[in-house]
């Protein structure tokens, strides 16, 4: 019932968001006499937040039209490569005219970007896929919101999760020949998990592996995100945060944890940053600070855009990863497509780089959890794994902003790079620019690089 409730209040108050928009355009439009008014730029501001804080928010688009290769402008082209009932693989094609450009393009190497499904849509990777986009082929996982998807679909499992990935690799396999893969925070465990029965099948892997601000253990440095899942039972998860969609949506009748909840709970979390944040958008509108509103803006937009997720996928994560930590304890089977359940072992990796990246300052997944990676993956030579920790970096800031772009990437794009042929071809290719020593096996958290701000 509280789905039903939340979607008729907001039903309800959507005309008076709208209403406000128009009262806000009245009193800033030089040509009607409202403008004129004393206090019309402070009466319009209040509107205006009045306006965002009531809206809709719906699922933003990439919006990426043009990167910048070498100095040359080059166009892009988004679209959908596969479409699952929960997924869509999306590329980025990228177009250009000059002939030496074109061949730079196609010598690149092929990265899938595996976004979060935790409640905000891949978009929040939109700076991540510009900026690998410049020197790299680039394909992401967008998830579907599970409201939009019918009950005729079926149901989403954390193992279809697995299979979604394996399938992908695949896919760009069969392009390319082989490709190169990152996950940002959730989906390390699952990519982890895909590589890991790829190997133990003696399927072909991906070249490399880049793992970012995930909860691979999630035991190590727990925060509120870990504690909340530890202290409440699977139970009282299934009992308090699942919901039915509403009959107004495709997939009525499917049980989700609603993107609304998913939200409040984000908010929750820094309630008093939130509140200051739109005290001061407030502000800029007063003093006609139109760039630090707009920025306000983008942000928002962003943020407040939520999806549902499909009930038994989260409650899976939750009992796997947060509760039961299957993956570190070795105890993890995963049922492929056929139905068979097969054994995580990522120990028998091999043939597959692998990079952990973590913010020092990270309070979503904290420090060391991803790093746990390489205990896992002993089957790498050391001199195939590397662990660099950004200085100053949140858990936001190792793929999007400033660090990401100027910290971040550089090891990143370096380490895809000197594995692009294989690590048979990496062990005789030159040491990236960057380096960092390759934490050894249950001795991650002391050998560590870290950025230099």
């Amino acid at each position: 019932m509280l789905y039903q409730f939340y979607e008729t209040q907001r039903s309800i108050m959507e005309p008076f968001a709208d209403l406000a928009d128009v009262a806000s355009r009245m009193f800033t439009n030089p040509a009607l006499p409202f403008a004129q008014l004393p206090g019309a730029q402070r009466i319009s501001a209040g509107y205006d937040l009045l306006h965002r804080l009531g809206k809709d928010y719906e699922k933003p688009a990439f919006g990426i039209r043009t990167v910048d290769v070498d100095g040359v402008e080059v166009a892009i082209h988004e679209r959908v490569e596969v479409d699952k009932p929960f997924c869509e693989l999306r590329r980025f094609k990228r177009f250009s005219d000059d002939t030496a450009t074109l061949a730079t393009l196609k010598a690149q190497p092929v990265v899938l970007v595996v976004a979060p499904l935790s409640g905000h849509y891949a978009t929040l990777l939109r700076d991540t896929v510009r900026t690998l986009l410049k020197d790299h082929k680039v394909y992401i996982t967008d998830w579907k919101n599970a409201r939009l998807v019918p009950l005729a679909d079926g149901e989403f499992h954390l193992d279809d999760y697995v299979n979604y990935v394996q399938e992908f690799i695949r896919y760009l396999q069969g392009q390319y020949g082989n490709c190169h893969v990152m996950s940002v925070c959730q989906p390390t465990v699952p990519v982890l998990a895909a590589v890991s029965l790829m190997a133990s099948r003696g399927e072909t892997t991906p070249l490399s592996m880049t793992m970012m601000g995930g909860p691979i253990d999630a035991r190590r440095s727990p925060t509120a995100v870990n504690n909340l899942a530890t202290q409440r039972s699977h139970a009282w998860f299934e009992n308090n945060v699942i919901y039915r969609v509403p009959d107004k949506f495709p997939g009525a009748g499917r049980r989700v944890y609603p993107g609304f909840l998913q939200h409040s709970g984000f908010v929750a979390m820094n309630p008093d940053r939130h509140a200051n944040s739109h005290y001061d958008y407030f502000q800029n509108l007063v003093k006609g600070d139109n760039e630090s509103a707009e920025a306000h803006r983008q942000f928002y937009d962003e943020y407040n855009a939520v999806l549902d997720m499909d009930a038994d996928y989260y409650l899976e994560t939750i009992q796997t990863v947060f509760q039961e930590f299957k993956l570190v304890n070795g105890t993890w089977d995963v049922k492929t497509e056929a139905g068979k359940a097969e054994r995580v072992r990522p120990a028998d990796i091999r043939h597959t780089g692998l990079l952990t990246v973590e913010g020092e300052l990270d309070d979503i997944s904290g420090s060391g959890q991803t790093a746990a990676a390489h205990d896992l993956c002993t089957g790498i030579d050391q001199k195939h794994r590397m662990h660099y920790e950004a200085k100053g970096a949140g858990h936001y800031g190792i793929f999007s902003g400033r660090r990401w772009r100027e910290m971040v990437y550089p090891v990143v794009k370096q380490f895809i790079l000197a594995h692009q042929q294989g690590i048979s071809s990496a062990r005789a290719a030159a040491q990236p620019k960057v380096t960092a020593k390759a934490p050894a096996a249950k001795k991650t958290a002391a050998r560590t690089r870290k950025a230099t701000a």
